[in-house]
């Protein structure tokens, strides 16, 4: 077994490509951290994130801290800033999407447990605050991620990857 060269990462990476269906957008409530903003970003686009909706505190992808973490990928999704997180959720269903809420909440189903259809938007909020109640209110369902340690919850930009993944498996 050897490394893939360029080419043949280009070839593996097509191949999912072809075999992933629905639109995936991404909703980011008051991230604050540059950094956190930065590797979501850079996953975002590791998973075809088509485009961002930042809210309140959250940083732009622009910024020098979040595009220093994100390694340039910023440049594979669009975004917007709007002022408000119904704002957000509002262009997200504008735009076709399902909001779904990534929580530690009551009534919060296991994300591998949901089957998903169509194109669906992953809100993502503060690094210690999360999602607001109202904010999970106003999401299509809420979803959470089973943990088996002692650890009870991950860091924001950890927990995106894994929901986005898990968004995009479920499509292959």
């Amino acid at each position: 077994m050897k490394l893939l060269d360029g080419t043949g990462l280009k070839r593996l990476h097509r191949g999912w490509r072809h075999r992933s269906i629905g639109r995936l957008g991404l909703v980011l409530d008051n991230v604050q951290s540059p950094f956190n903003v930065g590797a979501i970003v850079r996953t975002a686009a590791a998973y075809r994130v088509e485009h961002a909706w930042l809210v309140g505190a959250t940083r732009e992808l622009d910024d020098s801290k979040v595009r220093k973490t994100a390694l340039g990928c910023e440049r594979y999704l669009t975004w917007q800033r709007v002022d408000t997180i119904a704002e957000a959720l509002a262009g997200a269903r504008a735009a076709g999407f399902s909001p779904v809420g990534l929580e530690l909440a009551d009534g919060a189903s296991p994300l591998h447990e949901l089957s998903f259809f169509g194109d669906v938007c992953l809100v993502i909020g503060h690094e210690d605050r999360g999602l607001a109640p109202s904010t999970l209110d106003a999401c299509d369902v809420v979803a959470y991620l089973p943990m088996l340690g002692k650890v009870g919850s991950l860091n924001v930009a950890t927990a995106a990857a894994i929901a986005l993944y898990e968004l995009r498996r479920q499509r292959w």
